[in-house]
């Protein structure tokens, strides 16, 4: 007889039984489905839109692979930080619509996490430039 919390868990996330390359396969999936739902918010939009400039524009302004890496690396990082953001509000949002200081706590730290980013983006970025030319 098989284990009742392992059946359980089973049917709750059918990935949980996955294996190899089934869970891979099935994992690339729904990243793809997250860079698709996160497409749908404006400022992560706006954000990989800008990111196809700012990426091939690494490989031009880094001179050097460590410079390359900090470029490329802070633009994509600016993304990350914002997929993780509107996860968080989209689990807060899903709870409930009423004002409560734990939500506004969660989305406030969220919201700065994303402000850090940009912050060391821009930095990283205008220490380059002005590396290069200044």
């Amino acid at each position: 007889m098989q284990d009742p919390s392992k059946l359980q868990a089973h049917e709750v996330n059918p990935q949980k039984a996955r294996k190899g390359m089934d869970r891979i396969l099935h994992a690339g999936g729904y990243s793809i489905q997250g860079l698709l739902a996160g497409w749908g918010e404006t400022a992560f939009r706006q954000e990989a839109i800008l990111s196809v400039v700012l990426v091939p524009l690494a490989f031009w302004l880094g001179q050097n692979w460590t410079e390359t890496a900090l470029l490329a690396g802070s633009v994509l990082l600016v993304m990350i930080v914002e997929l993780l953001n509107t996860s968080v509000e989209s689990a807060i949002d899903r709870i409930g619509p009423e004002w409560h200081d734990l939500s506004k706590r969660a989305k406030d730290m969220g919201s700065a996490a994303v402000l850090l980013s940009l912050l060391l983006c821009v930095g990283i970025w205008s220490a380059a430039v002005w590396h290069r030319f200044g």
